[in-house]
This record gives structure tokens, C-alpha cells and sequence, in this order.
């Protein structure tokens, strides 16, 4: 943690381009994967990741490590970016897709991964639509894979409002989404 102060305090203070390159590499591939999870495509993936960092860089000169860690900030600009793409990529599905793009699997296994993908939508729709704070815990949870202790410090929350937080999501999505498990 102490080599990695100092490098954000080099490239606040001077814009030092090696200590940029050195933290991006650090979190490249975990943020990377927190944001694959979510949109399930390499390619917007990899862009949503490269905007995360540059957001961070643009933004590390407001950066104070007594108010969070950077892991956490690094986080919350993640899971933000992510939630703004989400929002912003419902004009994008109704584009038409090249048949020449598509693999196409036998009958079972397509309607099935149909299926999944339409569930997946509809259920990330509903997410987007919720509390902000909301959408955080779910997504650390769900996509990040991160425990309820990690969550609470990222968030700067109690424990116990984090579980609450998201058995109460839970309840609510199976209760929206009981037609789907039956």
C-alpha cells in the first residue's frame, strides 16, 4: 500500500508516466474482469476498461487516501462507468446483427442461451433501474465475487446494512422474476 501511495503521489504531483503505467497494470486485469462479468463482451470490455483509467488519471489529482483507499475509488469509478454503459446500450440492442457474426449452436442450446440472455437483460434492466447504492452492492456481489465485509469497506457502509441491503435486493428480484423459475 505504500509503494502504491507513492506512485499516486508522483503522478500527482509531476504526471509521471511510468508510475501511471506501473498502477494501471496493477488493477488492469482485475477491473478488466469486474467489467467483463457485467457486459459479457471482450471488446466492450476492454473499452469500458481503457475508459475507467483514463477517467482515473484525469481524476487523480482530486484523489485523497484518508477519505478511501484506492482500490475502493478505483472501484466506484468502475461500477459507475459500468452503470452509465449499461443505461446508454439500449439503443445499441436494437441494431441488427450480421448472420456471418453469429455462431449458431443446435436447437436446445441456442433457445437455452436465449433464454439465459434474455433473463440476464431483463434482470440487469431492473438493477439499473434501482438505487444507486443498490446496484453497487449487487454488482460487487454478484460480478466482483467480493465478500460482504470487502463490499462494506469499498462503500464505506456497516456489514449489516450491506447484507441487508442485498437479501432485500434478492427478495425483490425473486419476487419480479418468480415467472422465470417456474
Amino acid at each position: 500500500m505504500d509503494g502504491e501511495m507513492r506512485l499516486i503521489r508522483k503522478i500527482q504531483t509531476t504526471g509521471n508516466k511510468a508510475a501511471a503505467d506501473t498502477l494501471i497494470r496493477e488493477y488492469y486485469d482485475e477491473i478488466y474482469r469486474y467489467v467483463y462479468k457485467q457486459t459479457s463482451d471482450k471488446h466492450i470490455a476492454m473499452d469500458l476498461t481503457q475508459n475507467i483509467f483514463i477517467a482515473m488519471l484525469q481524476s487523480i489529482a482530486n484523489y485523497n487516501g484518508k477519505q478511501a483507499g484506492f482500490r475502493t475509488w478505483l472501484y466506484r469509478i468502475a461500477t459507475n462507468k459500468t452503470i452509465d454503459y449499461l443505461r446508454g446500450r439500449t439503443a445499441e440492442r436494437k441494431r441488427v446483427l450480421d448472420i456471418e457474426d453469429i455462431d449458431i449452436p443446435d436447437e436446445a442450446e441456442f433457445t437455452h442461451q436465449i433464454e439465459i440472455k434474455d433473463l440476464l437483460s431483463r434482470l440487469q434492466d431492473y438493477v439499473n433501474s434501482l438505487e444507486m447504492d443498490l446496484q453497487q452492492i449487487f454488482r460487487l456481489k454478484f460480478f466482483g465475487e467480493y465478500t460482504f465485509v470487502q463490499i462494506a469497506a469499498l462503500l464505506s457502509l456497516p456489514e449489516s446494512t450491506v447484507k441487508t441491503k442485498y437479501y432485500r435486493l434478492l427478495k425483490i428480484l425473486r419476487e419480479e422474476f418468480q415467472d422465470e423459475y417456474d
